[in-house]
């Protein structure tokens, strides 16, 4: 074959496992998408004993297929990638490896003295699931507002650990040892208990000052959940407006174009 027909081979494969603007890319994202659920449930079911006693070898011979398959598209994105240590060192190309390594890293450790290690590198196969964020729209964009919406969220987590820490200072000079506050620590970790909404009730306060101040400590427990949630809600909606923005034809001037979209849904015209 001469170097044009293989450029040629190497630029449709990468063009199948990489875009998603063709019926044969998304035939391929569709059955890859089968494969990675498919290998999550076989790695949950695979955990209740009487599934396992009645199925294990098929559930063994359905995970080395699934892996097999999994490291020859991994195999294949390597080679056909325009930067592959890129892609190698990229989020997407680490949750591939992760998602091939545990199989085979169960192969060193057969003795029975491994057996937690092994059931470590089982788990660790759930890293699948992280694939399906390739084949999620919405992905980049969570991606870019998390990102864009860090050192809010920094500044917010900084407050409230400052806030814990006074609290539990505060609950152990009011409550005192008799009353089961006898460190800071142990003071601290009641306040998160209390000042998030999922926490234990209340910080077991014996007297009136300490019963009052974890009660005025439950009220903006809510907004804890509250204020992230908005911080990164508002960066997700400015990622995606800008996306869509930015997205325009140069023939017919539509705009609003997906980040990924390759040609204009209007007239079929590439998009730079």
């Amino acid at each position: 074959m001469s170097n044009s027909g293989r450029k040629s081979l190497k630029q449709r494969i990468a063009n199948l496992i990489f875009e998603t603007n063709t019926t044969a890319s998304k035939a391929f994202d569709i059955a890859l998408l089968i494969i990675i659920l498919t290998s999550v449930v076989l790695v949950i079911i695979e955990t209740i004993e009487p599934v396992k006693e009645s199925i294990g070898r098929e559930l063994y011979i359905a995970e080395w297929l699934i892996t097999i398959l999994f490291t020859i598209e991994y195999i294949t994105r390597l080679s056909v990638a325009r930067q592959p240590t890129h892609y190698a060192k990229s989020f997407y190309g680490i949750i591939d490896l992760l998602a091939i390594l545990p199989t085979y890293l169960e192969l060193l450790f057969l003795h029975p003295h491994y057996l937690m290690v092994v059931r470590a590198l089982r788990l660790l196969r759930l890293f699948r699931i992280f694939k399906l964020t390739r084949y999620v729209r919405a992905a980049d964009n969570i991606q870019q507002a998390l990102i864009a919406s860090r050192a809010k969220i920094t500044v917010f987590l900084g407050a409230i650990f400052t806030l814990i820490i006074i609290i539990g200072a505060c609950m152990y000079l009011i409550e005192g040892p008799e009353n089961g506050f006898t460190k800071i620590p142990g003071s601290a970790y009641r306040a998160i208990n209390t000042i998030t909404p999922v926490g234990e009730a209340e910080l077991e306060a014996k007297t009136i000052i300490g019963k009052a101040l974890a009660s005025v400590l439950m009220i903006p427990g809510y907004a804890i959940l509250a204020v992230p949630t908005g911080i990164v809600s508002s960066e997700i909606t400015k990622a995606t407006m800008s996306q869509q923005q930015q997205r325009i034809c140069p023939n017919c001037g539509k705009k609003g174009h997906e980040s990924k979209a390759t040609y204009c849904r209007s007239c079929g015209t590439e998009l730079p």
